[in-house]
């Protein structure tokens, strides 16, 4: 159904409607109008990898990992495993009367915030730190939850709208400060093309102040930017309880009815929260006008016919078997080995099992459920750790020794509930075995979002970049053993492994890999799988966060690898395989609106493997473009042992362009290309091994 068919039988639901029940249908938990046959809907619902909070589900891998994929196709592909199991839980959750939280569906995802700060707690729901790359995962994710037929499979949002990244204890009462070029250079892109280019049906307000103004409640945000100059046709929700934040934390208004009314007049369409139960008390002090109240119905209801939700559609066959079925398991199965990233390998990967008998498996994370599924995550039916993984996968020829070694974190209350040094025992472990898999990183409980985490002293967000102090006692105890040895890393960002990573001989940053992840990376570890992820952020020593801007400064000097002025531990879009993958060549082909570089690629290597091939562009006599090239195209690419074969990868013109002080994109400066696997930096050519093509254009 098109959007202004939907919109016609909207307009005539909602005129059939009082004004007292239109805004009672902007509520998240909207009620049912029995005399108009509307029933009770939930608007909230979450997707971000996989269905999340609604029972069992397949799960793939954190948002994060799921941007070091570099594969839209895959991301379009999750979409879909989400949408179909949405609707098949909500097929069976209405034939049972139950309409509730969670069994909608209207997904409140994907996370397009900018991750510009590595101490960020919820950084690892988003794509990672680049404008470019969040858009292309960002609309893949939305077509794929979309999808392209006549009713929409289920819809999509980008969140949170906009500039907004952290820090977490202070989101309520913040006001985020970002001048022209910022915003239209890093805070809004992947915004403007999900909405522009994807069609996203729903946009979700931030909790924070932009520039003064409540997210939720803000007329450049909402009425300038997304419904003027996007032209945005959806609706609008606002983050949970953000709007109560308008009286209660941000002060731009002093009664509930007043923060009612600014959201609305500015296009929030439906309240995550409570306070929209009073836009009636605010009607009748003539704060909102009944066609405002009406407009923001008919939007809504615009949505549900659009989702089929009034008049039923041909997904309504969709049986709850879809659930966590074989396909489905097999699609996060691939994404699972398409996000690992292999920091470091001085040739111990793959294991060689036939001179491994006894390997010892140590960590606070080797045998975690937690570590396997991040935050916002469904329910799994079966969960296999890296433990469990390793196990089943070298059989009963190998002894697998498990030592946990260390509490993911230690603090007083755990040290009274488990008292007691476990590292003795993670040593005897390693001192008899023949190789060691050392699997620590951090979980939900150390980096996620405010209210969403134990982590009360920092509300989420990270203090530094270093793992626990138990955790690092427990790395330098067994490194001294002196076994050969593979860290592997379970994180949703930026860790700094210190004189670890350089004493370890394999590093491997498996992200939060899924519920059934741990089978993966043994895979990997094993050999019968390349890794091929690529970093979607920046990894900075933990020192360089001291020659980074505040945490509450939104101006991008100084961060991410764009406007990094030093050499990062390791750089965005760097990532090793077990093949030997480089560049050898490019050509470029031109016309108005695009560039196509072919690019000869090669795998010396001795293994086949994927990489993904990435170009840059630097715009050399620009005095305002950003300080290091910045990513423009990319595709993955899959290669046989000693193969060699061309990748044509697609540039818009528009990506050119660099902006000015005013906000404008404007063509300046000598635009040059770089063709690699990784950046065109020194790090990277240092890590790799290999250096980028350059190529000059006409």
């Amino acid at each position: 159904m098109n959007r202004e068919i939907a919109r016609e039988k909207a307009k005539a639901l909602v005129g059939r409607m009082t004004v007292e029940e239109a805004a009672s249908q902007l509520r998240y938990d909207a009620p049912a109008i029995e005399r108009l046959g509307v029933p009770a809907y939930n608007w909230w619902n979450e997707a971000l990898h996989g269905v999340a909070r609604a029972g069992t589900a397949t799960s793939y891998p954190q948002a994060i990992g799921l941007g070091a994929t570099f594969d839209p196709q895959l991301i379009e592909a999750l979409g879909d495993v989400s949408a179909t199991e949405g609707r098949a839980k909500y097929n069976a959750a209405t034939a049972h009367g139950d309409r509730d939280i969670y069994k909608g569906l209207t997904f409140w995802s994907p996370n397009i915030n900018i991750f510009r700060d590595p101490r960020w707690g919820r950084g690892h729901e988003t794509y990672g730190e680049d404008p470019y790359l969040t858009a292309e995962m960002g609309k893949a994710y939305v077509r794929g939850l979309q999808g392209g037929g006549e009713v929409m499979k289920s819809a999509a949002c980008a969140k949170h709208f906009a500039v907004h990244s952290g820090p977490e204890a202070i989101r309520h009462r913040f006001n985020a400060i970002a001048d022209r070029k910022d915003m239209e250079e890093t805070y809004l892109p992947a915004f403007k093309a999900l909405v522009t280019e994807a069609g996203v049906e729903a946009v979700m307000g931030a909790y924070n102040r932009t520039n003064g103004e409540p997210c939720c409640g803000s007329k450049a945000l909402l009425v300038d930017t997304l419904r003027g100059a996007w032209g945005f046709e959806g609706h609008v929700v606002s983050d949970c309880w953000a709007i109560r934040d308008f009286h209660e934390h941000h002060q731009v208004t002093d009664t509930p009815e007043e923060s009612a009314a600014l959201a609305l007049q500015n296009g929030c369409d439906v309240n995550c929260g409570n306070t929209y139960i009073y836009m009636m008390k605010a009607y009748e002090k003539g704060l909102v006008t009944e066609e405002q109240i009406r407009t923001a119905a008919v939007r809504l209801f615009t949505a549900r016919y659009m989702l089929g939700i009034m008049e039923g559609s041909e997904y309504d066959s969709i049986p709850y078997t879809a659930v966590e079925c074989r396909e489905h398991i097999a699609k996060a199965r691939e994404a699972e080995q398409k996000s690992c990233v292999l920091l470091k390998n001085d040739g111990v990967l793959p294991l060689d099992m036939e001179k491994i008998h006894t390997l010892a498996v140590i960590g606070p994370n080797a045998n975690s459920r937690a570590a396997l599924i991040g935050n916002y995550h469904g329910t799994s039916s079966r969960y296999i750790t890296v433990l469990e993984g390793i196990q089943d996968a070298v059989g009963e020829d190998v002894r697998v020794l498990y030592a946990q070694g260390a509490h993911l974190f230690k603090n007083r209350e755990e040290d009274l509930a488990q008292p007691g040094d476990r590292i003795p025992e993670a040593l005897a472990a390693a001192e008899a075995s023949d190789a060691v898999v050392l699997v620590v990183g951090l979980d939900e409980t150390l980096e996620g979002e405010e209210g969403d985490t134990s982590n009360a002293s920092a509300s989420g967000d990270k203090l530094n970049l270093l793992l626990p102090e138990s955790q690092r006692r427990l790395i330098d105890a067994v490194l001294a053993v002196g076994k050969p040895t593979v860290i592997c890393l379970m994180a949703g960002s930026a860790i700094d492994l210190g004189k670890a990573a350089d004493d370890a001989n394999a590093v491997l940053l498996t992200w939060y890999p899924g519920a059934r992840g741990g089978k993966t990376v043994a895979d990997i570890l094993l050999g019968r799988v390349s890794p091929s992820g690529k970093l979607p952020l920046t990894f900075y020593r933990n020192e360089q966060l001291d020659l980074m801007p505040e945490f509450t400064d939104y101006s991008m000097k100084g961060r991410t690898y764009r406007y990094f002025e030093h050499e990062p531990l390791y750089p965005f879009g760097y990532g090793l395989t077990y093949g030997d993958v480089y560049v050898i060549g490019a050509q470029v082909e031109e016309t108005d609106a695009q560039i196509l570089v072919h690019a000869a690629v090669r795998n010396d290597g001795a293994c086949d493997t994927q990489d993904v091939v990435e170009i840059y562009v630097q715009n050399r006599d620009s005095a305002n473009a950003p300080r290091n090239p910045r990513l423009c195209g990319f595709k993955r690419i899959a290669l046989a042992a000693g193969e060699e074969k061309t990748v044509t990868v697609v540039i818009n013109r528009e990506a050119l362009k660099v902006v000015s002080p005013d906000g404008e994109r404007i063509a300046e400066g000598r635009p040059v290309l770089y063709a690699g696997v990784s950046q065109p930096d020194a790090r990277s050519r240092e890590l790799t091994g290999h250096a980028c093509i350059e190529i000059g254009l006409a």
